[in-house]
């Protein structure tokens, strides 16, 4: 099993490969990939190691969820389709609140493990 990336305080992870880079870098040394700057200073909690927040997902799954807008967020966009697919049997709006209150009990571990990948 690999161990997760950690980042110190001035540091942040590549936006393309994941890598632990300074806060400050405008390009990523290891894959060569300009960074965005965050445009917006809402601080939802701790990010996966390819800048999926926990907390982002679980409030997507609770206001869109039914749609799948969640699944999309997470990078599984086949189970997206399957949502927006359903929605009108009102099956994945279930589905979505259960995954909201599974995201919102989930530690960040495990929501890195199971959907941080880079």
């Amino acid at each position: 099993m690999s161990e997760l990336p950690t980042k110190g305080i001035d540091e942040k992870f590549c936006a393309d490969c994941g890598s632990v880079i300074k806060a400050k870098a405008e390009i990523c040394p290891k894959c060569g990939v300009r960074q965005m700057s965050r445009p917006l200073s809402i601080n939802l909690g701790p990010l996966a190691a390819n800048g999926k927040s926990r907390i982002a997902a679980a409030l997507l799954a609770f206001f869109l969820g039914g749609f799948g807008i969640h699944k999309f967020y997470l990078g599984q966009v086949g189970l997206g389709i399957v949502y927006l697919l359903f929605c009108w049997t009102f099956i994945p709006y279930i589905v979505a609140f259960v995954e909201f209150i599974l995201f919102l009990t989930m530690s960040d571990e495990t929501f890195n493990r199971k959907y941080g990948q880079a």
